[in-house]
């Protein structure tokens, strides 16, 4: 509302100053609730303020306000000279303290700015002690600045008012206000009978102020008999109740016309405290009756219906279409309504209308008329005094939105379904994925019973996937030629699906395939082609248990499923046949089979990661070394791809090459960083390289920003080695830090990588604690040996050995099982390396300290002789006497001591020299004058295998020769 009257007055276009005032206050009294409004301007020469303007102020009142001195009290004068708002209540102010006007009242003011500052005040008397609050405030300096920015673009004396205004005696000047308001003054004495009328009083009435006798009698002569008894009852009442008069009534003037006039007037109170005088003013409201009347007939045949009751329920209006609603007959009004029209109750429409009285809030609400089935939108709105009600039919606009809302719906369920299907479409990456999601997200909402998709493959076609089929069906399908007639054929042929409801239909179209109707079990189908990159690529077929008509819609809808289901299944079928290759290659890349060894017993698995159709980086070895030494090793190469592939590749190949140098774990970890570095900065690797020497059961083991190896000690209790944490290879610097692990016969040491104990759900340090606990629960396999001495000091025989393989290819499986359930997806390839570890045998090593002296190569032949003797190898007593005693030659001539032999007899007869010269030597060729340098090259050809290996003492060399086949009545000892 106070934006409203902002833009009424914007909006108002040139009016002169005194009606451009009056418009100001009225809108300035309406939206602050006020009695009256003034509006005072400053004359500068005088340091005055007279008044110029007023709205419904009596006329005792308004005398009070004529002139203001600027150094007055009074709330105007205050507003002038401190240029700011300024609020007194009436026991404060000159003019409010007359009985006119109660204690419970005060005035608000502000200025009127102008360029050398205000220039006058605008003013209203309000009917409380708090003042207006601060929006009230701020609205009403707004209209003051409208004011006083109209009052600078126009003449400075108010207009119609004459320029000798200012001059003329102080009696008139309230008349010249009032009529420019066009507001009636009266005052009536309750004694006498006396009444004054001023001129625009007399004016509404059509009084000639010559012969009218200024008497009430008189006066009362020319109000409508009809009203005459309401205005002497409400004059009445008014002065019983010490009230204010407020009331509409018509009056006849002398031409005839008759005019409705609005009354508002006030008791002035003698000495006695009884009533002597009434004042107040008059309005002329034909126009405003007129057009009241207007609209009264409008309302009264409008389409919709109306009525309106008083707050004791009874009807004061009812226009026709209520009247047709109610189906009431006879005269309503008057009535009461639950009494006057029982269907109001029956409808509900009680409760609700006492509800919206006492919330005093509209309420809006849609009913069904029980007689007529039709329904109607109900609007409650309470009024001072009663309540209006409003209501539509609203029958076929209901009809219309239900409609519409069946066809959003539908809709909305079409376009979910289609979501859905694109979502589960998009995450399919087999071709089983994509016939499962089809089946899921196609058939139920179809009703559809079936789904063959068929791929073509040459000239045949082939059953890729299907659901509620035989599989015999499937495989008739799939011994049919592309060349062949059949819907199939001719939808890849058109490119445009097929839809048939019906058995006939079927076998009127394709009579020499009716026998295949009996061996799918299906009535109705749609043929569906599915063409990618402008060829076909298959068809599906999504089929029905019974006869089924397919709407245009439905076709609509199957065509545009054909779309999305004909891309989805070519990035299937590449993702197969990529997924396929990525398998061939990882498994190329991988051991083919773990070397069998007596010193630990290995068994390893691997996992590729279930999404994704890329090579992953994992990788595990088993390398035998010398001296009946074992290396194991597992890494992983960052990243999927066949970058990361070859880099895998080009690791393990370096690894053996480096492995066959006799390099300490250390050594190798940095060749090895060496290589990741090389091959750009985008590639890292993490690997765990232990060698395990089983003459002293020690296992020495380095990492390189990999997951620790765990260790199951015989009694089931689980350990993790502490590392220093090292980066990556590609990104560490050596040196890398070597852990020496004790490990007790048939312990178990199990590497791995993080696909295994790592994901997004699981973080590595609680994946290696259920490791732990994993293993715990299965370390009862591994305490059973399955390898060691025996009585003779033999090794296990093979049955013995078979069952150890099979013991721990039962806790990899426990392993995996546990850590990676098959139902999970894993983002990431697993592998796992599981060694259980057995020590050579005390009577399987022989070791001597030897001279350093020329005769200590005979001393090296004479244990040789003995050892060989008492093992029970006398085949190979000669050659190992020549091969102990050329390289005890070779460290007596060309290195240091102390010098030591060592034999160990385990898969063959192993043969050590140490020195303590980090020298190694090289084969060289003799030519026939050389006395020396066929050492080495006698050692080749005496051995199976030779080399060597540096120590931290310096150098050992070694040889390997093969043991003789054992006598046929025992075992083939490993």
């Amino acid at each position: 509302m106070r934006e409203a009257r902002l833009r009424l007055l914007k909006t108002t276009d040139g009016p002169r100053n005194t009606e451009m005032l009056r418009l100001t206050l009225q809108q300035a009294v309406a939206e602050l609730g006020g009695l009256g409004g003034m509006v005072h301007l400053a004359e500068a020469a005088d340091r005055e303020l007279r008044l110029v303007a007023a709205v419904g102020l009596p006329r005792v009142f308004a005398e009070a306000w004529e002139d203001l001195a600027l150094d007055d009290r009074a709330a105007p004068a205050l507003a002038v000279r401190n240029g700011t708002f300024v609020w007194l209540r009436a026991a404060a102010e000159p003019g409010l303290r007359s009985r006119t006007f109660p204690e419970a009242t005060g005035l608000a003011a502000v200025p009127l700015a102008g360029p050398q500052g205000p220039v006058g005040a605008l003013s209203v008397v309000m009917p409380t002690l708090g003042g207006p609050d601060p929006e009230k405030r701020l609205f009403l300096q707004v209209l003051a600045d409208w004011a006083a920015e109209r009052l600078r673009q126009s003449p400075p004396v108010p207009s119609p008012v004459s320029p000798a205004w200012w001059q003329e005696p102080s009696g008139t000047r309230l008349q010249h206000a009032m009529r420019a308001v066009e507001v009636g003054v009266w005052d009536w004495d309750l004694r006498t009978g006396e009444l004054l009328m001023d001129e625009a009083a007399l004016a509404l009435t059509g009084l000639d102020p010559h012969t009218f006798d200024g008497r009430i009698e008189s006066w009362v002569t020319h109000v409508h008999p009809d009203d005459m008894p309401a205005l002497a009852a409400e004059i009445d009442k008014v002065i019983a109740d010490r009230g204010v008069l407020s009331i509409e009534y018509r009056l006849r003037r002398p031409d005839g016309s008759i005019n409705w006039i609005e009354d508002r007037g006030q008791l002035i109170f003698g000495e006695d405290g009884e009533p002597v005088r009434m004042i107040g003013t008059a309005w002329d409201t034909t126009q405003t009756r007129m057009a009241r009347d207007s609209v009264g007939r409008a309302l009264r045949n409008m389409s919709d219906g109306f009525f309106a009751v008083d707050a004791d329920w009874h009807i004061t209006y009812v226009n026709v279409q209520a009247e047709r609603f109610f189906g009431a007959a006879g005269n309503l009004l008057g009535r009461e309504l639950w009494e006057a029209v029982p269907a109001v109750s029956a409808l509900g429409l009680e409760k609700r209308s006492r509800q919206a009285v006492a919330d005093g809030t509209p309420v809006g609400f849609d009913i069904r008329s029980p007689a007529t089935q039709a329904w109607y939108h109900m609007r409650l709105v309470p009024v001072p005094g009663g309540l209006t009600v409003y209501f539509t039919d609203v029958t076929e606009q209901r009809a219309h939105e239900a409609e519409r809302a069946r066809a959003e719906r539908a809709a909305v369920e079409r376009a979910a379904r289609m979501e859905e299907l694109t979502r589960a479409l998009a995450q399919a990456l087999t071709v089983h994925d994509l016939a499962q999601a089809i089946a899921d997200r196609v058939l139920p909402p179809f009703g559809a019973t079936g789904l063959i998709i068929q791929a073509v493959e040459g000239e045949r076609l082939r059953a890729v996937g299907a659901v509620g089929y035989p599989q015999e069906y499937i495989e008739l399908l799939t011994r049919h030629r592309v060349a062949e007639v059949s819907p199939v054929i001719e939808v890849l042929r058109t490119l445009t699906p097929k839809f048939i409801g019906s058995l006939g239909e079927f076998t009127e179209l394709y009579p020499e395939l009716a026998d295949y109707l009996t061996a799918g079990r299906k009535q109705a189908w749609a043929f569906l082609p599915m063409v990618a990159s402008g060829r076909p690529v298959g068809c599906c077929l999504i089929s029905f248990a019974r006869p089924r008509r397919f709407t245009d819609e439905e076709r609509t809808l199957f065509t545009a499923l054909s779309g999305l289901i004909a891309q989805s299944f070519e990035r299937a079928r590449l993702y197969d046949a990529e997924h396929t290759r990525a398998q061939e290659l990882q498994r190329g890349m991988l051991p083919r089979a773990l070397p069998v060894l007596p010193t630990v017993t290995t068994a390893a698995r691997y996992l590729p990661a279930s999404e994704g159709g890329e090579v992953g980086g994992d990788w595990y070895d088993v390398i035998p070394l010398s001296g009946a030494r074992v290396a194991l090793v597992i890494g992983d190469v960052m990243g999927h791809g066949l970058a990361e592939a070859v880099a895998m590749g080009r690791l393990r190949t370096a690894v053996h090459t480096l492995a066959d140098l006799e390099l300490p774990p250390d050594e190798l970890l940095a060749h090895l960083n060496e290589l990741v570095s090389d091959l750009g900065d985008d590639f890292y690797a993490t690997c765990v390289y232990a060698v395990y020497d089983p003459s002293t059961r020690v296992c020495t083991v380095a990492c390189a920003g990999h997951p620790p190896p765990a260790v199951v000690d015989p009694d089931g209790s689980v350990r993790f080695p502490r590392f220093a944490p090292n980066p990556p290879l590609g990104a560490a610097g050596p040196p890398f830090e070597t852990v020496e692990i004790e490990l007790p016969e048939g312990s178990l040491l199990v590497l791995y990588t993080d696909g295994l104990v790592e994901s997004a759900d699981q973080d590595i340090e609680d994946g290696m604690a259920h490791l732990a606990q994993v293993l715990t629960t299965v370390a009862t396999i591994a305490r059973h040996p399955s390898s060691g001495s025996t009585a003779e000091g033999r090794r296990p025989g093979p049955d013995r050995r078979g069952n150890a393989i099979e013991d721990i290819d039962r806790v990899c499986d426990a392993v995996m099982s546990a850590l990676l359930p098959s139902q999970e997806q894993s983002l990431d390839d697993a592998a796992l390396l599981v060694a259980r570890i057995n020590g050579l045998p005390a009577g399987d090593i022989a070791s001597w300290p030897l001279p350093e002296h020329p005769t200590a190569a005979g001393e090296a032949r004479r244990h040789v002789r003995e050892q060989l003797d008492e093992w029970h190898l006398d085949d190979l007593t000669m050659t190992t006497e020549l091969l102990a005693s050329e390289l005890v030659g070779n460290v007596v001539r060309h290195a240091k001591g102390p010098c030591q032999l060592r034999l160990l007899r385990g898969q063959s007869l192993v043969c050590e020299v140490s020195d303590g010269s980090p020298t190694t030597p090289r084969i060289r060729r003799a030519s026939d004058t050389d006395e020396g340098g066929r050492g080495l090259q006698l050692v080749a050809a005496l051995s199976h295998r030779w080399g060597a290996r540096y120590t931290a003492a310096g150098k050992c060399i070694w040889t390997e020769q093969l043991l003789p086949e054992p006598p046929s009545d025992q075992a083939a000892y490993l």
